[in-house]
């Protein structure tokens, strides 16, 4: 008998069962409590895209209307929204016993060449030898509550756990893959790179007003991703965040996905909930 890991479970939760023509269903999950955010944008990611004759996401916009249950399976129903020559636009609503609680815009392009340029990607130390994102937690006063250990992807924090203590600046950096090898289905890496840009970005906020666990509620309100160039997450990515304004207890971050040779993948921008 095949024993399941995290990285098969997410697999499985990304596997979406045909449910009509442009329907399609997320099996309920086993564990309780809230869904995770970056799992239900790529689930709308596999929605979308399988609805699309060719051409690779390259941009989506999505909105957070009301908390997902695990415990609960999740319709998505997809809008052609228009299929041109080069670019094909998705809308993608996603449904829980009859409420919506996502909605997302996607688009999907063609390869062509064209212009092309980018910043350099930030210095950072090399991923082996450093802190796994859960055992940084824990060094810093994580409630156990908010540990984990059955998760599909790998993250290592660059800050010393010293400086992540104390208030500090807006930002930080994190090297992320998964654990495992994916299949080669240029659809399902892209998910999976989406399923990681919820991980880590909203909490980047907290940094300048406290203890980053000192953080009474934190919920993500819409999010979106821009995708430069194409995927295939079989390596470590730097994802460097930073938080340049946060008001009226929303917090905006933009983070920027780099492979480990310093290509550009995507770009990411964030609004959310943090109230300590």
């Amino acid at each position: 008998m095949t024993v399941a890991t995290p990285l098969s479970r997410l697999l499985r939760a990304l596997d979406l069962e045909a449910a009509g023509k442009d329907r399609f269903r997320a099996r309920a999950g086993s564990r309780e409590g809230r869904t995770y955010g970056g799992l239900t944008i790529a689930q709308t990611v596999i929605a979308a895209g399988r609805t699309v004759p060719r051409g690779q996401l390259h941009s989506l916009h999505a909105y957070f209307l009301r908390p997902g249950r695990q415990g609960a399976g999740v319709e998505y129903r997809v809008e052609r929204v228009r299929d041109g020559k080069s670019f094909h636009a998705r809308r993608v609503l996603g449904c829980q016993d009859g409420e919506p609680i996502v909605t997302m815009l996607a688009s999907f392009a063609e390869g062509r060449d064209g212009i092309a340029h980018q910043d350099a990607m930030p210095s950072a130390p090399d991923p082996d030898g450093l802190p796994d994102w859960e055992e940084l937690k824990r060094a810093i006063g994580a409630p156990a509550s908010s540990l984990r250990s059955d998760l599909a992807m790998d993250a290592r924090v660059c800050e010393p756990v010293a400086d992540l203590r104390m208030p500090g600046p807006a930002r930080w950096r994190v090297w992320l893959r998964p654990r495992g090898a994916l299949p080669d289905d240029p659809l399902l890496n892209v998910a999976f790179l989406v399923f990681v840009t919820d991980r880590t970005l909203l909490r980047v906020g907290a940094r300048p007003h406290g203890p980053i666990y000192g953080v009474r509620q934190a919920a993500s309100l819409d999010h979106a991703v821009w995708i430069h160039r194409a995927v295939r997450f079989d390596d470590w990515v730097l994802y460097a965040c930073e938080s340049p304004a946060a008001c009226a207890g929303r917090s905006l971050g933009i983070g920027s996905i780099y492979t480990r040779d310093g290509a550009r993948l995507a770009t990411v921008a964030q609004e959310g909930i943090l109230r300590f």
